[in-house]
């Protein structure tokens, strides 16, 4: 192991071991860790685990274990999967010429006759990368499925005589496809019980279109009644719904902030954010992801300079941040980021679409997880897409903003009101969640997603996979890296009835493809147990085990169950 200053004892008393694999500079701290409340024991080290235990002056803000872990990708899996690339592109552009001399058909659509002295509607490597890359491995998205997106689903066959550029449907169904990649994590999208039932009947009364906007005729009692819930739901005084979740970022990042203001956002924020963002006019700086050293430079550059030529101070300096980060299955640091928009007196607006019902004792997001006051976010967003089973999103705070934003934003003076029975489905649902239906069946849901969680987190590092993020994250990212094991991870898993996302450039760097998880409160032991062993088996097929710091089952964190007991609203 090489030394480096972070492998000293911290105060004599902490060990901080960075091994061969981990990198100290994504979290300010070394990419894997513990932070603990209280004053860390001297038999913390352990040279054979990859976790690394460290207390920080930071452990204060802390109430309970974050654990995040990001492994370096091994050398020689970097070096072929550029080498990967590299014969992929050298094909393609071969292809390319073969196409030029009409030795290969060319399937692309092609610019008009009279448009060939345009500028290219496409940037070329785009274009390039599409006809090349993308489409030999096309046929991993986009699947029809024909049925609830629950912990099963049902897919609809489909092939293509065209390397991927159509497909044709055999009308042939794949039957009880175990479901890993629906954002379901509270098994609220469903066919049957009460969310299903209320909506159907909201549906004889109200129709399913409203036809109007908010400030027309397409207030319903049930869009007040709604956003009074979910104000309560998140501890605030206000909320207001929006019929699509992307404009929700959007569209209202726009309406908060303009010239003369200054955003710094998290370099891995979702794509809403950061064109919400660019559409706003501001001043962007990015810092480095959950990195808060590099937040805090950022937040004293801008209150000593101020605005560039002018240094005048900067009208609003706002902190963009999300909850659960959805392709690194991260949980921002929320206390920490707190403590720096207090003190430097930004403000906050945290994204919790991800994280919102799939996080926290009670459900109520990565504020409730750190057990923080919602006060203390100046701007909170979510999305009811993913742990309420609906459409939409929301955003939440004082009600000064709230009131604010009806008047001001795009999308609430311009958009449809939201379709009725979606209002009912987010109202039943987190009626249940709250236990307002006079059930405990929400938090017994929230409870056994968190178990799920750190089951299936825990079972994939003993295979000796590298997966990223927070222990606790529902969103579990697997690396695969090479290209070609793009297609044939999602391939396999489906031979085997497992339906997984994978993911590639450009939705992350182009080395660090991987297959992305979403674990459900619907998914019984049985279901997980028998997609690990298939996750394995292809593991092993296709060489995907590439943790040099694979985890005895002794090491693991068990699941903490105290954490789920009495919980009175």
């Amino acid at each position: 192991m090489t030394e480096s200053p972070t492998t000293k004892p911290a105060n004599g008393e902490v060990c901080q071991h960075v091994k061969n694999g981990l990198k100290p500079e994504r979290n300010g701290f070394v990419k894997s860790l513990h932070r603990y409340h209280e004053r860390a024991p001297k038999h913390l080290c352990h040279p054979d685990e990859e976790e690394v235990h460290t207390a920080s002056h930071h452990d204060s803000l802390y109430s309970r274990p974050f654990i995040e872990s990001f492994e370096e990708t091994p050398m020689l899996v970097a070096v072929l999967t550029y080498m990967g690339y590299g014969i992929l592109t050298i094909f393609g552009y071969l292809r390319d010429f073969l196409r030029h001399w009409k030795i290969e058909r060319c399937h692309i659509g092609r610019e008009k006759e009279e448009q060939k002295d345009f500028v290219p509607l496409y940037q070329d490597f785009e274009n390039f990368y599409t006809r090349n890359l993308y489409m030999r491995i096309r046929d991993n998205w986009n699947r029809p499925i024909c049925s609830v997106p629950g912990a099963k689903m049902d897919l609809m066959e489909r092939s293509s005589r065209d390397y991927n550029w159509t497909f044709e449907y055999p009308d042939r169904v794949v039957q009880d496809v175990i479901n890993l990649g629906s954002y379901n994590y509270l098994g609220f999208a469903e066919n049957t019980g009460p969310c299903a039932d209320t909506a159907a009947n909201i549906t004889m009364k109200y129709g399913v279109g409203v036809a109007s906007t908010r400030q027309e005729i397409g207030n319903l009692d049930r869009h007040e009644e709604m956003e009074k819930l979910v104000a309560k739901f998140l501890g605030v005084e206000s909320s207001m719904a929006f019929g699509m979740g992307f404009a929700t970022n959007s569209m209202n990042i726009p309406a908060l902030v303009g010239k003369g203001c200054l955003i710094l956002s998290d370099e891995l924020n979702h794509a809403s954010l950061v064109l919400g963002a660019r559409l706003s006019g501001s001043t962007i700086r990015v810092f480095k992801h959950n990195n808060m050293q590099s937040l805090e430079k950022l937040l004293r550059e801008a209150i000593v300079h101020g605005q560039p030529r002018t240094h005048r101070p900067w009208k609003k300096i706002l902190i963009v941040v999300e909850g659960i980060y959805s392709m690194e299955g991260s949980i921002v640091r929320l206390p920490e980021v707190i403590a720096l928009k207090k003190r430097y007196r930004a403000y906050l607006y945290l994204d919790e679409a991800h994280s919102i019902g799939a996080l926290g004792p009670r459900g109520r997001g990565v504020v409730d997880y750190f057990g923080l006051d919602p006060c203390d976010v100046d701007v909170m967003m979510g999305t009811f897409t993913k742990s309420f089973g609906a459409a939409g999103g929301y955003i939440a705070g004082k009600r000064e903003l709230i009131e604010y934003l009806r008047s001001h934003s795009h999308s609430a003076v311009y958009a449809t009101s939201m379709s009725p029975p979606v209002v009912e489905q987010i109202i039943t649902s987190v009626k249940c969640i709250m236990g307002g239906d006079g059930t405990r069946l929400g938090i017994e849901r929230v409870r056994q997603l968190a178990e799920n969680t750190v089951y299936f987190r825990r079972r994939l590092r003993e295979m000796g996979f590298i997966i990223y993020g927070n222990n606790d994250s529902p969103v579990v990212p697997m690396m695969l890296y090479m290209p070609a094991k793009i297609g044939a991870f999602g391939r396999e898993m489906l031979k085997r009835n497992i339906g997984v996302v994978v993911v590639g450039f450009p939705a992350t760097p182009i080395i660090e493809s991987r297959a992305r998880f979403c674990i459900s409160a619907a998914h019984t032991k049985d279901m997980l147990n028998r997609a690990l062993s298939v996750i394995s088996e292809v593991g092993d097929l296709l060489q995907l085990k590439y943790s040099r710091h694979r985890i005895q089952p002794s090491l693991a964190r068990p699941f903490d169950d105290n954490v789920y007991e009495d919980i009175d609203d």
